[in-house]
């Protein structure tokens, strides 16, 4: 049984809002996939803070009508699902990375910043490391020098206090001797 109007504009609301936010979407055919998989894939996806939805391509060419991702409506054909993210990578990792364990998930493409994406322009953006671990890198990075300087210091610190316990060892032994 289909939607009725309101329940269609309600639909197209709810994924406006999400598109609104959005970073990056990716559309994939999914045609073919048991539903116990797409449950798997819908878990991964709430996991990964990525709205998924399988949507009538019409309600999707309304939700992103007037946005960034516009462009993206011509290619809304077929039994789609519609992964979008606020984060640049989490839409394009969660297909990808489902699509290479499931033969069946067909990434169609997708659009990043308003710039449309074809197939290996979705997988390279899933390549991408996550914001987290990037973050995580440049944290390493920028604290690699004062790490570095701190082992100095404490080498050198060390190295003095090794070399001022020597002399007073020897001073002590003459007058033991004595």
């Amino acid at each position: 049984m289909g939607l009725n109007l309101n329940d269609k504009k309600v639909v197209v609301e709810e994924v406006s809002a999400k598109v609104a936010t959005a970073q990056t979407i990716v559309v994939a055919e999914y045609r073919g996939i048991q539903v116990s998989a797409l449950t798997k894939l819908r878990a991964n996806a709430r996991s990964q803070g990525v709205y998924l939805r399988v949507l009538k391509n019409t309600l999707a060419r309304r939700a992103v009508e007037g946005t960034q991702f516009a462009s993206l409506a011509d290619s809304m054909v077929g039994p789609l699902i519609y992964s979008i993210s606020d984060d640049a990578v989490a839409a394009a990792k969660v297909i990808s990375d489902f699509s290479k364990t499931n033969d069946k998930l067909k990434v169609m493409g997708g659009n990043y910043a308003g710039k449309n994406l074809d197939v290996a322009g979705v997988n390279a953006l899933a390549s991408i490391p996550s914001r987290e671990v990037l973050i995580a890198q440049l944290l390493g990075v920028m604290q690699a020098p004062v790490s570095g300087f701190a082992r100095v210091l404490a080498a050198v610190a060390a190295q003095k206090g090794e070399g001022s316990a020597a002399p007073a060892e020897a001073a002590a032994e003459p007058a033991a001797a004595e």
